[in-house]
């Protein structure tokens, strides 16, 4: 068993309209826009990424807004939801806030003992945000929601499979540990993580493949600290028998990818080295930074990508 994964590191899914996935992230959750550039292969497109101040991992959320995307499908070999982590008692200060925005299909609910509220993003992505007392990771309280109400980072994800077995015997393999079953739901979560600690298998076995699009998770990625733990996670997973990439240098953090059985991929990706390599702290976000590969199509890209308003 590994015990270099630390928990989530970023969830990455499709969007249709940069503008409207913005607004939602920024102006309707009050998380950072952390970095503003574009996609490694398709670089007309933008990839967005949203989370604390310094978008730590196990805070973010990440886009590809296609500007001609069609609605992604549900169903199983996807991640279901993305649940975030928010103060006790927030959950009527989100209720209020997210229907005088307008965001669709809120329903309160209980999921393994703690108070939730489920939610729809703009392209019908599937979101909860969930009660946790004892989360001690910072805010970023310049996104206009309060210290008492901000969220705090992921707290877990639910992948939707058709046979939970393997998967979930790969995530036992990963460091992960049963916790608990509740309403056919079972949850695992990794011992000492960075708070984004939990993952839910929901086995689906009548419901059909999921269609990839708006609203869809494109890949989970898991943390490790540094490129020597990843490097060993991705000997273990070769020598499981797992295809697992080359390690890729994403700028920001280093990635290996392979496909589980149930059919999600997932990434492992490195702490370092961070959002600000490129820009400060202060002003992470900000100014479009490109890959090298395509900085020479800059003034190019500045034309074409559309002009997101702050």
């Amino acid at each position: 068993m590994l015990n270099q994964i630390k928990g989530l590191h970023h969830v990455t899914s499709m969007a249709r309209d940069a503008n409207e996935n913005n607004a939602f992230f920024t102006h309707t959750l009050g998380l950072r826009r952390v970095k503003k550039t574009v996609n490694f292969d398709e670089p007309s497109v933008y990839h967005l990424y949203y989370g604390d101040e310094a978008g730590t991992p196990g805070s973010v959320m990440t886009y590809f807004p296609f500007p001609n995307i069609t609605r992604g499908k549900p169903g199983t070999g996807e991640v279901g939801s993305t649940v975030f982590s928010v103060p006790k008692g927030s959950l009527d200060f989100w209720q209020q806030r997210l229907a005088a925005q307008g965001v669709g299909n809120i329903e309160r609910d209980e999921s393994f003992g703690e108070n939730r509220l489920r939610l729809r993003g703009p392209d019908g992505d599937g979101f909860a945000l969930v009660e946790v007392s004892d989360d001690k990771r910072p805010a970023w309280l310049a996104g206009g929601v309060a210290e008492d109400d901000a969220i705090r980072g992921f707290h877990s994800a639910s992948l939707r499979l058709r046979d939970g077995g393997a998967t979930e015997e790969l995530l036992k393999f990963m460091g992960y540990q049963d916790v608990d079953t509740s309403n056919g739901i079972k949850r695992l979560a990794i011992p000492g993580g960075n708070g984004a600690d939990f993952i839910d298998i929901e086995t689906l076995p009548d419901v059909g493949r999921a269609d990839l699009g708006a609203g869809s998770v494109h890949h989970i990625a898991f943390a490790v600290d540094n490129r020597e733990k990843q490097l060993e996670v991705r000997k273990a997973l070769l020598d499981t028998g797992y295809q697992v990439t080359p390690v890729i240098d994403r700028d920001y953090f280093w990635a290996i990818y392979f496909r589980t059985p149930g059919g999600v991929l997932f990434e492992v990706a490195t702490n370092e080295p961070g959002f600000n390599t490129d820009e400060d702290t202060a002003h992470l976000g900000q100014a479009l930074q490109l890959p090298r590969q395509h900085a020479h199509l800059r003034s190019r890209l500045e034309t074409l990508l559309p002009k997101i308003e702050d």
